[in-house]
Formats: structure tokens, C-alpha cells, sequence
């Protein structure tokens, strides 16, 4: 998947939010998911939005007879990890574990939740070869 050129606005994450989670759509499908009462101006505003999307790398379209379908082309994960670092160098000089502090410490994690940051940690811990040598 793509990496994003720049930033998404909440506008545009919504698209890419209903693209995540209905696959490729079409511009019509889009504006019903998105507003469901919408008319013209509603089409023409997700258009745009696709438009700005794709100029940012984000989604791809592809022709569908006369219409275009548009999918995600940036993974849920990589603009999450892509927001943090760039949060990361503004606030924190680069550093992710003020964020990640923060991140843990200020909320209420299930028990399920902490059980993957710990299979995480012991995985990122044992390095790239799976194992201690």
C-alpha cells in the first residue's frame, strides 16, 4: 500500500474510512453512505474529495464502464503510523514514547488491549530473527 504525500482532512478520512471498511465504491455509493439525505452538491463534494485524495496518493480509481470505482490505496495502519510520527516530531522533538506514554497511561485499556501491547512489546524485543540468540 501507499504511503500518503501529506495529511488527510477529517473530510477526507471519512471517505477513506468508508472505503476501509466497504472496499472499492463508487462516487454514488460513497455520497449515499456518507449522506444518506445528500443531493448534487453532496456528489460534487465527495468527487472533490476524491480528487484530493487520490492527488494525495491516498485512493486510486479505475473505470468501471461509465463509472469510476475508487479504492483505498493507504492502509488504516500507515496513516496512523504516519499522523503519530509527525505528531511525534512536532511535539516531542521525534520521540514516540511521550506519545505512547501518554497514549497508555490517559486511557482505559481492556485486558484484551494490554495483552497485545505486551505480545507487541515481547515481539519488538526479541528482535528481527524471532528469537534470542
Amino acid at each position: 500500500m501507499g504511503r500518503p504525500r501529506s495529511d488527510v482532512t477529517d473530510a477526507e478520512l471519512a471517505v477513506l474510512k468508508c472505503l476501509w471498511r466497504h472496499g472499492p465504491s463508487t462516487i454514488r455509493q460513497l455520497t449515499d453512505e456518507l449522506y444518506p439525505e445528500g443531493g448534487t452538491s453532496e456528489y460534487s463534494t465527495v468527487q472533490k474529495l476524491l480528487e484530493r485524495l487520490e492527488g494525495k496518493r491516498c485512493v486510486r480509481r479505475r473505470a468501471a464502464g461509465r463509472q469510476n470505482v475508487y479504492s483505498a490505496r493507504v492502509e488504516r495502519d500507515d496513516l496512523i503510523a504516519h499522523r503519530l510520527r509527525e505528531t511525534a516530531m512536532r511535539l516531542c522533538e521525534g520521540s514516540l514514547t511521550p506519545l505512547l506514554t501518554q497514549l497508555v497511561s490517559g486511557s482505559r485499556l481492556s485486558d484484551d488491549d494490554l495483552d497485545a501491547l505486551r505480545r507487541l512489546i515481547d515481539e519488538r524485543s526479541e528482535g528481527p530473527t524471532g528469537g534470542e540468540s
